[in-house]
Protein backbone atom coordinates (compact mmCIF):
# COMPACT_ATOMS: atom_id res chain seq x y z
CA UNK A 1 0.00 0.00 0.00
CA UNK A 2 1.82 3.33 -1.33
CA UNK A 3 1.37 5.94 1.60
CA UNK A 4 1.49 9.85 1.00
CA UNK A 5 3.99 11.99 3.44
CA UNK A 6 2.63 15.43 4.09
CA UNK A 7 5.00 18.69 3.76
CA UNK A 8 6.09 18.23 7.77
CA UNK A 9 6.75 14.19 6.57
CA UNK A 10 8.81 15.40 3.83
CA UNK A 11 10.62 17.86 5.79
CA UNK A 12 11.64 15.34 8.37
CA UNK A 13 12.67 12.91 5.69
CA UNK A 14 14.40 15.70 4.49
CA UNK A 15 16.86 15.98 7.80
CA UNK A 16 17.62 12.20 7.31
CA UNK A 17 18.71 13.10 4.12
CA UNK A 18 20.84 15.67 4.76
CA UNK A 19 22.61 13.36 7.15
CA UNK A 20 22.78 10.91 4.36
CA UNK A 21 24.44 13.18 2.25
CA UNK A 22 27.06 14.52 4.85
CA UNK A 23 27.63 10.24 5.34
CA UNK A 24 28.65 10.53 0.33
CA UNK A 25 30.78 13.38 1.19
CA UNK A 26 32.82 11.67 3.97
CA UNK A 27 32.97 8.78 1.28
CA UNK A 28 33.59 10.71 -1.19
CA UNK A 29 36.85 12.86 0.34
CA UNK A 30 38.18 9.38 0.97
CA UNK A 31 38.34 7.82 -2.16
CA UNK A 32 42.32 7.32 -2.80
CA UNK A 33 44.25 4.43 -3.45
CA UNK A 34 45.29 2.36 -0.66
CA UNK A 35 41.95 3.22 1.41
CA UNK A 36 40.09 -0.17 2.74
CA UNK A 37 36.22 -0.24 1.58
CA UNK A 38 36.20 -1.26 5.38
CA UNK A 39 37.79 2.04 6.67
CA UNK A 40 35.08 3.90 4.19
CA UNK A 41 32.16 2.15 6.45
CA UNK A 42 33.85 2.13 9.84
CA UNK A 43 34.23 6.03 9.00
CA UNK A 44 30.32 6.05 7.95
CA UNK A 45 29.24 4.40 10.91
CA UNK A 46 31.09 6.73 13.35
CA UNK A 47 29.15 9.64 11.40
CA UNK A 48 25.62 8.41 11.75
CA UNK A 49 26.47 8.17 15.41
CA UNK A 50 27.79 11.29 16.06
CA UNK A 51 24.58 12.73 14.60
CA UNK A 52 22.24 10.40 16.30
CA UNK A 53 21.20 8.02 13.17
CA UNK A 54 20.72 4.79 12.83
CA UNK A 55 21.96 2.63 9.94
CA UNK A 56 19.59 1.08 7.97
CA UNK A 57 21.71 -1.63 6.09
CA UNK A 58 23.73 -3.06 9.20
CA UNK A 59 21.94 -6.03 10.29
CA UNK A 60 19.40 -6.32 7.06
CA UNK A 61 18.21 -9.85 7.39
CA UNK A 62 18.76 -11.82 4.92
CA UNK A 63 20.81 -15.67 4.72
CA UNK A 64 23.17 -13.85 6.77
CA UNK A 65 22.28 -10.36 7.89
CA UNK A 66 24.23 -7.71 6.43
CA UNK A 67 27.48 -6.48 8.51
CA UNK A 68 28.09 -3.21 7.42
CA UNK A 69 26.31 0.04 7.59
CA UNK A 70 27.21 0.69 3.80
CA UNK A 71 26.97 -1.78 0.66
CA UNK A 72 30.56 -0.57 -1.04
CA UNK A 73 30.44 -2.43 -4.71
CA UNK A 74 33.66 -2.16 -6.82
CA UNK A 75 34.13 -1.94 -10.76
CA UNK A 76 31.87 -5.64 -11.54
CA UNK A 77 30.28 -5.47 -8.85
CA UNK A 78 26.61 -3.94 -9.08
CA UNK A 79 25.43 -3.44 -5.44
CA UNK A 80 25.38 -5.11 -1.89
CA UNK A 81 29.00 -5.24 -1.94
CA UNK A 82 30.24 -6.31 2.12
CA UNK A 83 32.51 -4.00 2.70
CA UNK A 84 36.13 -5.08 4.32
CA UNK A 85 40.09 -5.32 3.72
CA UNK A 86 40.31 -4.85 0.07
CA UNK A 87 42.32 -1.61 -0.80
CA UNK A 88 41.18 0.78 -3.47
CA UNK A 89 43.46 0.99 -6.73
CA UNK A 90 43.76 4.05 -9.24
CA UNK A 91 41.04 3.60 -11.83
CA UNK A 92 38.77 1.58 -9.30
CA UNK A 93 34.79 2.97 -9.73
CA UNK A 94 33.39 2.27 -6.43
CA UNK A 95 29.76 2.45 -5.49
CA UNK A 96 28.68 3.85 -2.35
CA UNK A 97 25.30 2.65 -0.96
CA UNK A 98 24.05 3.99 2.15
CA UNK A 99 21.08 4.81 4.35
CA UNK A 100 19.70 5.80 7.82
CA UNK A 101 16.78 6.90 10.35
CA UNK A 102 16.49 9.92 11.71
CA UNK A 103 14.03 10.94 14.23
CA UNK A 104 11.80 7.55 12.70
CA UNK A 105 12.37 8.88 8.95
CA UNK A 106 14.37 7.40 6.59
CA UNK A 107 16.93 8.80 3.73
CA UNK A 108 18.52 6.52 0.96
CA UNK A 109 21.03 7.47 -1.51
CA UNK A 110 24.03 5.60 -3.87
CA UNK A 111 26.38 7.19 -5.78
CA UNK A 112 29.49 5.67 -8.20
CA UNK A 113 32.71 7.35 -7.69
CA UNK A 114 36.00 7.36 -9.77
CA UNK A 115 39.70 6.44 -7.73
CA UNK A 116 41.74 9.24 -9.18
CA UNK A 117 42.30 9.17 -12.83
CA UNK A 118 39.60 6.64 -14.93
CA UNK A 119 39.57 5.64 -18.97
CA UNK A 120 37.10 7.60 -20.86
CA UNK A 121 34.99 4.59 -21.40
CA UNK A 122 34.60 4.65 -17.73
CA UNK A 123 34.35 8.39 -17.51
CA UNK A 124 31.00 7.47 -20.25
CA UNK A 125 30.05 4.95 -17.83
CA UNK A 126 29.82 7.24 -15.26
CA UNK A 127 28.15 10.27 -16.70
CA UNK A 128 25.60 7.70 -18.29
CA UNK A 129 24.75 6.96 -14.97
CA UNK A 130 24.61 10.25 -13.59
CA UNK A 131 22.49 10.94 -16.58
CA UNK A 132 20.05 8.67 -16.08
CA UNK A 133 18.93 9.27 -12.75
CA UNK A 134 18.78 13.08 -13.48
CA UNK A 135 16.36 12.21 -16.05
CA UNK A 136 13.99 10.55 -13.99
CA UNK A 137 14.52 13.78 -11.29
CA UNK A 138 13.75 15.94 -14.60
CA UNK A 139 10.79 13.76 -15.25
CA UNK A 140 8.98 12.47 -12.18
CA UNK A 141 6.73 15.73 -11.89
CA UNK A 142 5.68 16.10 -15.60
CA UNK A 143 4.44 12.24 -16.16
CA UNK A 144 1.48 10.93 -15.03
CA UNK A 145 2.85 6.86 -14.52
CA UNK A 146 6.34 6.07 -13.70
CA UNK A 147 6.16 3.68 -16.97
CA UNK A 148 6.52 6.51 -18.28
CA UNK A 149 9.56 8.26 -16.87
CA UNK A 150 11.01 4.22 -16.66
CA UNK A 151 10.11 4.02 -20.39
CA UNK A 152 12.60 7.37 -21.12
CA UNK A 153 15.24 6.12 -18.22
CA UNK A 154 15.43 2.79 -20.22
CA UNK A 155 15.68 4.74 -23.66
CA UNK A 156 18.57 6.78 -22.53
CA UNK A 157 20.71 3.73 -21.31
CA UNK A 158 19.77 2.28 -24.55
CA UNK A 159 21.30 5.26 -26.71
CA UNK A 160 24.50 5.05 -24.22
CA UNK A 161 24.65 1.02 -25.51
CA UNK A 162 24.78 0.30 -21.53
CA UNK A 163 23.09 -2.83 -20.38
CA UNK A 164 20.42 -1.52 -17.66
CA UNK A 165 20.15 -4.45 -14.36
CA UNK A 166 16.61 -5.08 -13.74
CA UNK A 167 16.73 -7.84 -10.99
CA UNK A 168 16.90 -4.79 -8.48
CA UNK A 169 14.61 -1.58 -8.73
CA UNK A 170 13.82 1.62 -7.03
CA UNK A 171 11.38 1.84 -4.26
CA UNK A 172 9.18 4.04 -1.91
CA UNK A 173 10.61 5.23 1.25
CA UNK A 174 9.32 6.75 4.44
CA UNK A 175 9.50 5.59 8.01
CA UNK A 176 10.55 2.07 6.30
CA UNK A 177 13.71 2.40 3.81
CA UNK A 178 11.51 -0.27 1.36
CA UNK A 179 7.81 0.29 0.89
CA UNK A 180 5.67 0.32 -1.89
CA UNK A 181 6.09 1.27 -4.79
CA UNK A 182 8.33 -0.77 -6.60
CA UNK A 183 9.95 1.89 -9.34
CA UNK A 184 12.26 -0.26 -11.72
CA UNK A 185 14.30 1.17 -14.50
CA UNK A 186 12.80 -0.36 -17.57
CA UNK A 187 9.65 -1.21 -18.90
CA UNK A 188 7.98 -4.84 -18.32
CA UNK A 189 4.55 -6.75 -18.74
CA UNK A 190 4.20 -6.31 -14.69
CA UNK A 191 4.84 -2.89 -14.49
CA UNK A 192 2.47 -1.77 -17.11
CA UNK A 193 -0.29 -4.35 -14.70
CA UNK A 194 0.71 -2.59 -11.73
CA UNK A 195 1.25 1.00 -12.45
CA UNK A 196 2.33 3.46 -9.86
CA UNK A 197 0.06 7.18 -10.39
CA UNK A 198 2.66 10.09 -9.92
CA UNK A 199 0.89 12.16 -7.06
CA UNK A 200 1.85 14.62 -4.92
CA UNK A 201 3.46 13.05 -1.49
CA UNK A 202 4.87 10.46 -2.99
CA UNK A 203 8.47 9.57 -1.96
CA UNK A 204 10.77 7.52 -4.01
CA UNK A 205 14.09 6.03 -3.98
CA UNK A 206 15.38 6.39 -7.77
CA UNK A 207 18.24 3.96 -7.96
CA UNK A 208 19.23 3.48 -12.02
CA UNK A 209 21.92 0.61 -11.92
CA UNK A 210 24.25 0.52 -15.57
CA UNK A 211 26.21 -2.25 -17.09
CA UNK A 212 29.33 -1.58 -19.46
CA UNK A 213 28.48 -4.93 -21.08
CA UNK A 214 25.66 -7.05 -20.42
CA UNK A 215 22.88 -6.38 -18.21
CA UNK A 216 22.90 -10.07 -16.35
CA UNK A 217 24.16 -10.55 -12.91
CA UNK A 218 24.55 -13.18 -10.39
CA UNK A 219 24.96 -12.78 -7.11
CA UNK A 220 28.41 -14.31 -5.23
CA UNK A 221 29.21 -16.74 -2.76
CA UNK A 222 29.15 -14.33 0.32
CA UNK A 223 25.44 -14.16 0.07
CA UNK A 224 25.06 -10.23 -0.83
CA UNK A 225 27.01 -9.32 -3.60
CA UNK A 226 25.73 -8.85 -6.58
CA UNK A 227 28.13 -8.92 -9.97
CA UNK A 228 27.75 -8.39 -13.76
CA UNK A 229 28.38 -12.02 -14.80
CA UNK A 230 30.54 -10.85 -18.07
CA UNK A 231 32.91 -8.97 -15.24
CA UNK A 232 32.34 -5.46 -16.93
CA UNK A 233 31.85 -2.67 -14.69
CA UNK A 234 28.51 -1.01 -13.29
CA UNK A 235 27.13 2.32 -11.69
CA UNK A 236 24.47 3.09 -9.35
CA UNK A 237 23.47 6.24 -8.79
CA UNK A 238 20.38 6.51 -6.28
CA UNK A 239 18.44 10.07 -4.67
CA UNK A 240 15.23 9.47 -2.17
CA UNK A 241 12.75 11.87 -4.03
CA UNK A 242 9.53 13.50 -3.17
CA UNK A 243 6.51 14.72 -5.31
CA UNK A 244 6.14 18.33 -4.53
CA UNK A 245 3.48 21.36 -5.26
CA UNK A 246 6.53 22.80 -6.39
CA UNK A 247 7.74 19.87 -8.43
CA UNK A 248 10.74 16.89 -7.19
CA UNK A 249 12.23 17.86 -4.89
CA UNK A 250 15.88 15.65 -3.94
CA UNK A 251 16.03 14.63 -0.69
CA UNK A 252 20.01 13.53 -0.53
CA UNK A 253 20.81 16.85 -2.20
CA UNK A 254 24.58 16.95 -2.28
CA UNK A 255 24.98 13.93 -2.48
CA UNK A 256 27.76 13.24 -5.40
CA UNK A 257 29.34 16.54 -4.75
CA UNK A 258 33.05 16.57 -3.49
CA UNK A 259 32.03 20.16 -1.68
CA UNK A 260 28.90 19.75 0.64
CA UNK A 261 27.84 22.25 3.44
Amino acid sequence: MITLKSPREIALMQQAGHVVAEAHHLAASMMKPGITTGEIDAAIERLFTERNAVPLFKGFPGEVPFPAVTCISVNEEVVHGIPGGRQLREGDLVSVDTGCRLDGWCGDAAWTYPVGSVSSADQRLLDAGQAVLQLAINEVGQRQRWSEVAALMEQAAARAQFGVVEEMVGHGIGREMHEDPQVPNFVSEDLRRNDTILEQGLVLAIEPMLNAGSRDVGILPDHWTIATVDGQKSVHFEHTVALTPDGPKVLTEGVGRRSFD
